[in-house]
């Protein structure tokens, strides 16, 4: 049972699916938006908010140390999360990200999302 348990697992192993996770957020911190399923935009919102959440502190020690844990690789990404997107939501109490429906793909019927900032 997964009650109360607060995430999916993608049908994933639990290496693969962080590593997944850490790459479609260095993805939506780069381009600005993703564009995948709704599973995985769900995930991926949760994942990046709580960077954000880290990262609004402000370029301290701490604070980097502790958004290098969570993505540990690309530190092009994260200096942009630190100087481009954290500071627009310091005065912001949550809610960083939007998802948009965009109806389902084609070849398995699987629901396709848009995952992008709010301005």
């Amino acid at each position: 049972m997964t009650h109360q348990h607060g995430k999916q697992k993608l049908n994933l192993r639990s290496s693969h699916r962080m590593a997944l996770l850490r790459n479609q957020t260095i993805h939506l911190i780069t381009y600005g938006c993703l564009v995948t399923t709704k599973a995985r935009v769900k995930e991926v919102q949760r994942f990046a908010e709580k960077l954000v959440t880290i990262a609004r502190k402000g370029n301290e020690f701490n604070a980097r140390r502790a958004a290098l844990a969570i993505l540990p690789y690309k530190a092009e990404a994260l200096k942009k999360l630190f100087t481009e997107i954290a500071p627009r939501y310091v005065d912001r109490p949550g809610g960083y990200t939007r998802t948009i429906p965009m109806g389902r793909r084609t070849s398995d019927t699987a629901i396709i999302a848009r995952l992008e900032w709010v301005v």
